[in-house]
């Protein structure tokens, strides 16, 4: 019996550790853990950096299209991020009769594949330094990777730092970055 528990005991370190690696694969975002198991709406609401962007997904009626098997890549803005543009940009776009708009915003940071950060620096490599890749909102975003480094510019010239790469989700991944991507319009 002794050695049975031993075993238990054991087993029950391994599995731990094993989970302990699997966790330390996903970073935390916004101060909550990030479940690769998890859709990227179920891990985004978690995040205290994207409270503006959930409220944007759910205004704009995403949540199921971003719930759904996807695989998607989102460049998900913080709040900061969305705190740069000018006053009162947010509450208008956040209002119904907007909601055509706010779609087109939101759908410009969404590619419907999955790039991690790796796919991104090979496919921006192999195409002379940038790769343009279009959104699922009709978007042209350039990605860019240099010395590690991956940033995405929108068709009016803003560039976004990706702040944290490759967060897996079940139906794709997010990348952080730092400016609101915005199509031409």
């Amino acid at each position: 019996m002794r050695k049975f528990a031993t075993l238990l005991l054991a087993g029950t370190v391994a599995v731990s550790a094993l989970a302990t690696a699997a966790y330390a694969q996903n970073p935390m975002v916004g101060g909550a853990a990030m479940y690769a198991t998890k859709n990227i709406v179920e891990n985004a609401v978690n995040s205290k950096d994207h409270t503006t962007l959930a409220a944007a997904v759910k205004a704009g009626g995403l949540v199921d299209t971003l719930q759904s098997a996807g695989p998607f890549t989102v460049f998900a803005p913080t709040n900061e991020a969305f705190a740069v543009l000018s006053a009162g940009t947010v509450d208008t776009l956040l209002k119904p009769e907007n909601k055509d708009k706010l779609v087109k915003i939101l759908t410009c940071h969404v590619i419907g594949a999955k790039a991690m950060a790796a796919d991104v620096a090979k496919m921006a490599m192999d195409d002379g330094g940038a790769q343009k890749v279009k959104t699922v909102g009709g978007c042209e975003l350039t990605l860019k990777a240099d010395d590690g480094k991956v940033t995405a510019t929108d068709e009016n010239g803003n560039v976004a730092n990706v702040t944290v790469a490759d967060v897996e989700q079940s139906n794709g991944v997010i990348h952080v970055i730092d400016k609101v991507l915005l199509p031409k319009m």
